[in-house]
């Protein structure tokens, strides 16, 4: 199985990527969440991959971290109703620990905004997931790879991933709708870095 894929990033949009990799142009299904974290094209970069094989067909899906693609592989495996498609879609909407937090916490609420989710598929994800989740997450920092400070994507900061959710919550006072305010927060920590505090988080999603 492909378990990883890094190479120069030739094409990018919000829910795909094109790597090239011995002469090979890899397409690589990707969420909002990765996408926002590609470096330019002609930037090396890498992605967590997960393989479906079908009939008549092979989809190659990647994303930022590890975390990621394995919450990315308990959708698809463990909740009934989730494929791929609808994974990448929740995937998309709202950050990891903010979807972890919400399914630790039993908030339908906050799952049934994303696209193709209801209340129905809501609850089974809860009831599926909420025993499997993680609470440790990687900084979203650019993912590059050529041995730069981006690298250190790769390690797990629990603090960042409060910190998030502590931002979001606050915003989410202040009139935001959630899947905005996450994404606010998710490009202000991808700008000031993984050891943003709350308050800073705040301040740069509000533009201050």
């Amino acid at each position: 199985m492909i378990t990883s894929i890094t190479g120069p990033l030739t094409e990018a949009s919000p829910l795909r990527a094109v790597i090239e990799l011995n002469g090979f142009g890899y397409e690589v299904n990707i969420p909002v969440t990765t996408a926002e974290r590609l470096p330019a094209v002609g930037q090396s970069t890498k992605l967590h991959t997960h393989v479906v094989y079908r009939e008549d067909s092979q989809t190659l899906y990647g994303f930022a971290t590890l975390e990621d693609r394995d919450f990315f592989r308990l959708l698809i495996e463990h909740v009934s109703g989730v494929g791929p498609k609808v994974a990448l879609s929740i995937m998309s909407r709202l950050s990891l620990p903010l979807l972890e937090s919400a399914i630790r916490n039993s908030d339908v609420a906050t799952l049934s905004k994303c696209p193709g989710i209801g209340k129905k598929t809501a609850e089974r994800l809860i009831v599926e997931l909420r025993n499997r989740v993680s609470a440790t997450h990687s900084t979203p920092e650019p993912i590059r790879a050529d041995g730069s400070k981006a690298d250190a994507v790769k390690a797990p900061l629990a603090s960042s991933a409060s910190a998030m959710q502590d931002a979001v919550s606050a915003l989410s006072v202040l009139g935001y709708k959630v899947p905005e305010a996450d994404k606010a927060v998710r490009q202000a920590l991808i700008a000031l870095g993984g050891e943003a505090s709350t308050e800073q988080l705040i301040k740069h999603a509000l533009g201050r």
